[in-house]
């Protein structure tokens, strides 16, 4: 019988420690290749490390909770105790390790969302293809943009696409008392969600879908003052990296900020056109993805806002890797969409979804945390105007766009109510220079004046 030792691997971006969170095996358990053993917390994200063994584990050397340095030996497995006689273990080495875990956290690129995985709508019916797509929004709820997931095929045109609510007569609504619970929690009304389960069941995605950015981290109730006069929480993993970077970004970059005011009413009248097009059906569409557009259109003319600066040059990228500021229970993260100037609408919204429900999930993985060009972040899900943000370095630029909503706005020497939203941009000096930043911020409130530039 040989011993494999597992050591903790890199698992990317050239990170040096971690913690264990949760181990998910204990000893005289049998495992098999790729089979989760442990949960780890890196600076960037929880990331589930697969078993490069088979065989049974052995002893668990680190015990959860603790914080240990990259190729640390965290676990023992007894290789020999379920291989065959004729075909023995390998021998581990850490290129093993850490090219399973790159397996595992390798994405699925291609995967896209399923025709019957929209926006909440009504339930019960089970997977029908002709079954509604639309969710009808609850009322009085925000006009808050959200981030949205991978590219949705085409939807038949033939699908209906504004639901009524569902009647009482078409029965209970099917789910499992967790996803009820996380609904209640939400404030997320089933009858109004679409259920995209195997059997016609409510599942936990179809309830975060149904759900705003603001409601899935708002208190949902106001709790009573603990018995502990001083909590003291250890900083570590993610809030350790974002004392970090947030530091390094405030006395680093001397940052330049600047604000506008823009009349979106043709924005909100866009995104109503896209909710009711069959091609965006299953796809949540909002004022964020506008904003998205409008900004890779921007940086295409002033592309400069989309640099790095270093001590011997100024790397000026001529692509955008769109970063997604994203408020997740583990804190704050900054997960960008790859490319993104080469994508549609249509293929932009469906990485925005993708973002979003992995970056709730607690599941974005260093690699789509890397190499960001530019970011916004969206402050107005949480009903702020506006705000001055810190650049997430080593970019040079990143957008805030405010809570989007009904003011008096004068037009053509009338005061008529329009909606109204205030952008504000923050800038490294070193880089951008005024006139550039104005030109840029110039732009993106260009796009949500008039989205029909576009177009062009």
């Amino acid at each position: 019988m040989s011993v494999s030792k597992f050591t903790l691997p890199d698992v990317g971006e050239g990170l040096t420690e971690a913690e264990i969170v949760e181990w998910k095996v204990a000893p005289g358990d049998t495992v098999t290749i790729n089979q989760v053993l442990v949960e780890i917390e890196t600076a960037k994200s929880l990331v589930e490390l697969p078993s490069p063994f088979v065989g049974v584990v052995g002893e668990i050397l680190v015990e959860a909770g603790t914080t240990v340095d990259v190729g640390t030996l965290i676990i023992t497995i007894n290789s020999g105790a379920t291989a065959s006689a004729d075909q023995p273990a390998a021998a581990p080495t850490a290129d093993a390790a850490a090219s399973a875990v790159a397996d595992a956290l390798t994405l699925d690129t291609s995967s896209s969302i399923s025709d019957e995985a929209p926006e909440p709508v009504l339930v019960g019916r089970g997977a029908s293809a002709t079954m509604p797509t639309r969710r009808r929004r609850h009322p009085g709820a925000a006009v808050a943009h959200e981030t949205l997931a991978p590219q949705a095929p085409a939807r038949t045109r033939a699908q209906p696409l504004e639901p009524t609510r569902r009647a009482a007569s078409a029965g209970p609504v099917m789910a499992k008392p967790p996803i009820r619970k996380l609904a209640k929690d939400l404030g997320v009304d089933l009858l109004l969600v679409e259920a995209t389960g195997p059997v016609g069941d409510v599942t936990r995605e179809d309830v975060l879908r149904g759900a705003t950015q603001a409601s899935v981290f708002r208190n949902i109730a106001t709790p009573e003052w603990p018995a502990d006069r001083d909590e003291h929480i250890p900083v570590k993993g993610v809030r350790k990296a974002i004392a970090q970077a947030m530091v390094k970004s405030a006395f680093t970059a001397p940052h330049v900020s600047l604000f506008v005011d823009v009349d979106a009413t043709r924005t909100m009248e866009f995104v109503k056109r896209l909710k009711a097009s069959t091609d965006f059906a299953g796809i949540r569409v909002s004022p964020l993805l506008i904003m998205a557009k409008a900004m890779i259109w921007a940086v295409r003319r002033n592309p400069t806002v989309n640099s790095t600066f270093t001590d011997e040059e100024i790397i000026v990228r001529h692509y955008v890797n769109l970063g997604i500021a994203a408020a997740t229970p583990r804190g704050l993260i900054v997960p960008n969409i790859k490319e993104a100037q080469d994508m549609s609408l249509l293929e932009l919204a469906a990485a925005l979804e993708r973002l979003t429900m992995t970056a709730r999930d607690g599941k974005t993985s260093p690699a789509e945390m890397s190499n960001g060009t530019i970011t916004i972040t969206n402050i107005g899900v949480f009903g702020m105007d506006t705000g001055t943000p810190i650049l997430n370095a080593p970019e040079a630029g990143i957008v805030a766009l405010g809570t989007i909503k009904q003011k008096p706005w004068v037009v053509d020497g009338e005061v008529r109510v329009r909606y109204v939203t205030t952008i504000g941009a923050s800038f490294d000096h070193r880089v951008v220079d005024g006139d550039v930043a104005s030109r840029f911020l110039a732009d993106v409130a260009s796009i949500i004046e008039e989205p029909a530039l576009l177009l062009e």
